[in-house]
């Protein structure tokens, strides 16, 4: 039995050595209606404690969203944009980005990466033909690089050859993640600078993605879709539950949201519209709309 978490508030939450730690820096803000919790990872220490790399983890709740509430879904892309805006390094006008959609767009939990790129507005090709018109925007390139079980091919080799053609400034990589509780199920998006291990959380590690493997800053874009088994006896055992089967979940079962297809789409956009917003500040959410529909 034990407890697993891509969310590094999870992970937080449950250390007690690190919550006041030194080597550690929480804040808590509340934008457009969006509470964003964000985790600073500054030694090395905290890290091999917490099981996460160095860097910032923030982590962005979306109930508004889930409520359906009015202007919801501008409003969570700005508050993500914002956040993609802070992480991403300083860059010059002819710098370019290169987003990845991870995961298996065959497997519903998994196809988020995937279905984020379709919402993606790839310009590195309009900047070379039309130089009048879109000299001034960001060159972005976007591709779903599927899983090693599809191509034979590690996502990373795929994306390392990519950044050897397209030689980016800086990699987005949109993953799905595994989350410790129930709660947090399809409703958080985790941002952080510090790259990511691709199913890590489902106990099938892949090569990592993050500055050592490509040579570039890589921020990650995770959405929670699954809870490990695992995770589930752990708190069912802290409240004192005490079922033979129970001890079932600690074998290979992942618990996922009967809502899953749809709250997989709505992200997808979400976090789409939040990259092309950050890189191309001066197109709007309409803008969007109709270059993409």
């Amino acid at each position: 039995m034990a407890f697993r978490t891509d969310l590094a508030r999870e992970a937080l939450s449950h250390s007690k050595n690190l919550r006041n730690a030194a080597g550690i820096r929480q804040t808590q803000r509340t934008i457009d209606g969006f509470t964003v919790d964000c985790v600073e990872v500054l030694s090395r220490e905290a890290a091999e404690e917490l099981r996460k790399p160095c860097g910032s983890y923030c982590t962005m709740t979306l109930a508004p969203l889930t409520r359906r509430e009015s202007e919801a879904f501008p409003h969570a892309v700005e508050v993500l944009s914002g956040l993609l805006t802070e992480l991403l390094p300083e860059m010059d006008d002819d710098a370019s980005v290169l987003v990845i959609g991870l995961g298996n767009r065959a497997i519903t939990p998994d196809a988020v990466g995937p279905l984020c790129t379709e919402h993606i507005l790839a310009t590195r090709h309009l900047r070379r033909a039309l130089p009048e018109q879109f000299g001034s925007w960001r060159a972005v390139s976007a591709a779903a690089v599927g899983v090693l079980g599809q191509t034979g091919v590690e996502a990373a080799e795929f994306t390392r050859g990519l950044c050897d053609t397209v030689k980016p400034s800086a990699v987005i990589a949109v993953d799905a993640l595994a989350a410790g509780s129930l709660p947090h199920l399809a409703r958080t998006i985790q941002v952080t600078d510090a790259g990511i291990v691709p199913g890590s959380g489902v106990e099938n590690a892949r090569q990592a993605f993050n500055r050592e493997t490509f040579g570039v800053p890589v921020i990650a874009v995770g959405l929670p879709t699954v809870v490990d088994g695992g995770s589930l006896l752990w708190h069912a055992k802290q409240q004192g539950a005490v079922c033979p089967e129970l001890e079932e979940l600690s074998g290979p079962v992942f618990v996922t949201p009967r809502e899953i297809d749809q709250q997989v789409h709505d992200a997808a956009k979400v976090i789409g519209y939040a990259i092309n917003r950050a890189l191309q500040p001066h197109l709007s959410i309409g803008d969007l709309d109709l270059l993409l529909s």
